[in-house]
């Protein structure tokens, strides 16, 4: 495979597997969450996400109110497009376990991104439109609140001042550090293969 072509594959297996992958996670953290599923913006990625994930749901079931199908899902995606995109970048695929673990750990890699990302917007929107009504920002507010609420109770506002949003990025960043950072040195992730796994 010439180069030109493998940069292509890689071009277009990270982009559109990314946005599968970013897609389940969002479905599976707003059902988590109990955001509005009647929201326009959650019946977007509802009709979206439903042809792939409505099969796999009829196999796996969910528990409590967190959609296991889309977890899994998102990992088989995750690791096939992390196998397309090093086949096409002419390195040796390594060994499944390798590739499910490097998946994994770019999910999570992907969800504290979401959380750093939505928390950020939600900040910002609050300054300069705190009463909107803009479905999408109702939905960041909804799916970042059960987080807030639970540091909300260790770390109360004091003086009309919610200061969990300080802790939650504190938070992000120790858990980047100790948790995937770890993790991605234990699995010897390097820059260069991290450059093929979605969410890194």
């Amino acid at each position: 495979m010439s180069s030109s072509v493998g940069q292509v594959i890689i071009l277009l297996v990270n982009t559109l597997g990314g946005l599968i992958v970013l897609a389940l996670l969002l479905r599976f953290l707003l059902q988590a969450s109990r955001a509005d599923f009647y929201n326009p913006v959650t019946q977007s990625l509802v009709r979206m996400t439903s042809p792939i994930l409505n099969p796999a749901r009829r196999i796996i079931p969910s528990w409590r109110n967190f959609d296991i199908a889309s977890l899994l899902l998102t990992l088989m995606i995750s690791t096939l497009a992390t196998t397309l995109m090093i086949f096409s970048a002419g390195f040796v695929i390594p060994g499944i376990g390798t590739l499910l673990s490097w998946s994994f750990l770019g999910m999570l890699s992907l969800i504290l991104k979401i959380y750093f990302w939505g928390l950020l917007i939600s900040i910002i929107a609050s300054w300069v439109a705190p009463h909107s009504g803009n479905p999408a920002l109702m939905l960041v507010q909804q799916m970042l609140e059960p987080l807030q609420s639970l540091f909300r109770k260790v770390i109360p506002p004091m003086g009309g001042l919610d200061f969990s949003p300080i802790f939650i990025f504190l938070s992000i960043q120790v858990v980047e550090i100790m948790v995937v950072g770890t993790l991605r040195q234990g699995l010897r992730l390097s820059a260069q293969a991290a450059m093929y796994v979605i969410g890194i």
